[in-house]
């Protein structure tokens, strides 16, 4: 009831994609000067986000899309834009929205989506639900999936330890790098949608 191939693939694929040692930095980043609990919380909550979205598409994702008529290129020039949008708070410092507000929107957006689900994501979840023709195959199908989110949830969790070592001065450089990891990231995602545009993904 098992499929370890279906499983080790998806598993690494999602690895690639959601990327959970690059995530690391964009996390301490937009948590920092936060209480550690807090932080733990946003960690948990930004992987349940992430979990819920993936869930939801993997079962009704082309339905979704269908229904609203919104193709997978213009999904990923959405996000790739509101990553930038992130990303430009990062690079010039501009985080001083409410804490209450602050706490909320970091976990759900970016951290819980686009972040972790993302439209790459999302497209490799569909897919491989869709592939999926047995039950083995299906359990192996979501058994990855629930993998990489708990080691999603792990690498965010102890990430936290970083902080402790590099104070305040190296939390504000690693915020930069993040800005700029994160711009980058958006700016591909966006290029990426309009290449499939072009080529009559739409």
């Amino acid at each position: 009831m098992f499929d370890a191939a279906v499983f080790g693939s998806l598993f690494l694929t999602l690895f690639v994609i959601m990327d959970p040692p690059g995530i690391t930095p964009i996390f301490l980043a937009l948590t920092a000067g936060r209480p550690a609990k807090i932080q733990k919380r946003m960690a948990f909550q930004a992987v349940c986000v992430a979990g819920g979205v993936i869930a939801v598409f993997g079962v009704l994702g082309h339905q979704i899309l269908d229904y609203l008529h919104v193709s997978v290129p213009a999904l990923m020039i959405a996000g790739g834009l509101l990553l930038l949008l992130i990303a430009l708070d990062l690079l010039t410092g501009k985080t001083d929205e409410p804490k209450a507000t602050k706490d909320v929107n970091v976990a759900l957006v970016p951290l819980g989506m686009p972040l972790l689900a993302g439209p790459g994501a999302i497209v490799s979840v569909i897919l491989a639900v869709q592939k999926a023709d047995s039950v083995a195959t299906q359990v192996s199908v979501w058994s990855a999936i629930v993998a990489i989110h708990v080691v999603l949830w792990l690498v965010m969790r102890y990430s936290l330890l970083i902080i402790r070592v590099i104070k305040d001065g190296g939390v504000v450089l690693v915020t930069r790098l993040a800005g700029m990891m994160l711009s980058a990231i958006a700016v591909q995602q966006i290029i990426n949608g309009i290449t499939q545009v072009v080529r009559g993904g739409a």
